[in-house]
């Protein structure tokens, strides 16, 4: 009888093991963000100006698709840091908040496209604190991947 069990376990095991199959299709690329286009903007260090209309140009890529894509852009006037590049920008000094711009939006992208570059209008308002600003953008692919950038810009 002892036999048997073991034997039975033994084909249990095997039947269980050989079931398991690795799937080698799940996707593990995270999306990527190029700004190093000629017309992309804004770029590290770059300055923006109250009052007036800029473009948002990056490119966004993945091997699967795109799902959406979002802008953070707040104050960085107590020098903490978000940044992704290696280039440090010149800083203002410490300063406190009065009316700091704050803008955070989410956007979709249809269809799933591999890659789309973006052209965005954004209007900085008029009334809003000088100085040194963050600009973060995401994106995340149709499986939930993501890929962060993260500027350091000046508004004047």
């Amino acid at each position: 009888m002892r036999i048997s069990e073991i034997l039975i376990f033994i084909v249990f095991l095997v039947v269980s093991l050989s079931g398991c199959k690795k799937n080698d299709d799940t996707d593990q690329t995270p999306p990527t963000i190029d700004i190093s286009a000629i017309d992309a903007f804004p770029k590290h260090c770059d300055t923006l100006y109250r009052g007036e209309t800029f473009t948002f140009i990056a490119t966004f890529t993945d091997n699967e698709g795109l799902g959406s894509y979002s802008l953070d852009i707040h104050n960085n006037f107590d020098h903490h840091s978000h940044t992704t590049e290696l280039q440090e920008c010149e800083l203002w000094p410490v300063q406190t908040p009065i009316n700091p711009y704050f803008l955070i939006e989410g956007y979709e992208i249809p269809n799933a496209p591999q890659t789309i570059t973006t052209h965005l209008e954004i209007t900085i308002p008029i009334d809003i604190d000088q100085g040194d600003y963050h600009f973060m953008i995401r994106v995340v692919d149709v499986n939930g991947w993501q890929d962060m950038k993260g500027l350091s810009i000046k508004i004047l």
